[in-house]
């Protein structure tokens, strides 16, 4: 399991450019990290974890697999896809089926490109955004009410608790907030994630900077970095012309001099991917072994039988324990057999939640 996230943003802002850069740089990348076009606008790229290839080596392992992010190129939006403008309806169905939400916005000044409104204002380009996703959430949610109302008057007990959301979520979508700042209750999310609410999924603003401003970001990215913590979001500044260049650097050395030189420690790649993963509050455990070294994808809090299902789900089924090793006490043992020899194995059960490095062999019985 990896995560799966829609690039959108109005029409000249870099988006395409970075999605083609962040793709074309997972394809440099060594046979450890594999890229593949899935479909014509959706790259998959591997997470490159120092952690997993310390694992291989220790363990001698001969295949090393990494967890991956999906891209989703979902073309550029405008005023009115919520009505349709632009083929918005499409679109805005492409946003529905990913997990979160990349939102690439121009914060650099160019006159040789012009932009959809005539000025650079990535605050006023965000806002235009998030209002159609606020108005096809609103069209979606009152084009339930009649029949949440009529199944309630029936006693389904699921129609009478989504249709409270319901009503919540709009008190907040009227008043110009997302979806995703709605009050639930304990044992709402459920109801609350089948309503399939576009402003609902965590928002990642990618700040599109001149390259000189690619470590620092500039005034514009502080801006929207202000104005993604004040909505409950994450912002990065990102280059989208130095991930092309790196992309064609094929050589980690040079590669890193490019960067150093710039004063970049990683690819914009590899703080997107991190944002990425602590905005969805996801982590990854390891598995080891002659075989192959894997990295697998979770959310924080997962248990051992849920972590395991990852893998396959009759290891959920016929779970039975599972032997876990810190990722730090297995390179301190030099592997399995030396944390077992210093005590640093665990048999844990059922209700252990999996943390993030853990190297864990599932016992299992089906």
């Amino acid at each position: 399991m990896g995560f799966n996230c829609g690039i959108v943003g109005l029409p000249n802002v870099g988006k395409s450019t970075l999605f083609n850069a962040l793709t074309q740089t997972a394809a440099a990348e060594t046979a450890n990290y594999p890229f593949c076009t899935i479909e014509p606008n959706t790259g998959r790229v591997s997470v490159p974890d120092a952690r997993l290839d310390t694992l291989a080596k220790i363990a001698k392992s001969a295949k090393v697999v990494p967890t991956f992010l999906e891209f989703v190129d979902i073309a550029g939006l405008v005023a009115g896809a919520s009505k349709g403008e632009g083929l918005g309806n499409k679109f805005l169905g492409n946003i529905r089926e990913v997990d979160a939400i990349l939102h690439v916005v121009r914060c650099f000044d160019d006159d040789d490109i012009g932009h959809v409104a005539g000025r650079v204002d990535p605050v006023a380009d965000a806002e235009t955004i998030e209002t159609e996703l606020m108005l096809a959430d609103m069209e979606s949610l009152e084009g339930r009410i009649d029949g949440l109302t009529k199944k309630a008057r029936g006693n389904d007990k699921d129609a009478k608790a989504t249709l409270v959301i319901v009503e919540r979520a709009l008190e907040k979508l009227r008043a110009g907030h997302p979806a995703r700042e709605t009050e639930l209750g304990p044992n709402d999310d459920r109801l609350f994630k089948m309503l399939q609410l576009l402003t609902a999924k965590p928002v990642l603003y990618a700040c599109n900077v001149e390259e000189e401003n690619a470590a620092t970001g500039n005034a514009y990215s502080k801006r929207m970095e202000e104005y993604a913590k004040a909505n409950g979001a994450a912002a990065i500044a990102i280059s989208a012309k130095i991930e092309a260049e790196v992309a064609q650097l094929t050589d980690p050395t040079e590669r890193q001099e490019f960067l150093s030189a710039l004063g970049l420690e990683e690819t914009g790649l590899a703080r997107l991917i991190r944002a990425g993963y602590e905005l969805l509050g996801l982590a990854t455990y390891f598995t080891a072994g002659p075989k192959e070294a894997r990295a697998w994808t979770i959310t924080l809090g997962t248990k051992a039988p849920q972590a395991a299902a990852v893998i396959h789900t009759d290891f959920e089924k016929g779970f039975i324990a599972a032997e876990t090793i810190s990722y730090a006490d297995y390179v301190a043992g030099n592997g399995e057999v030396g944390a077992k020899e210093a005590g640093k194995m665990r048999v844990e059960g059922r209700d252990y939640v999996v943390k993030d490095g853990d190297v864990m062999l599932f016992r299992f019985n089906v």
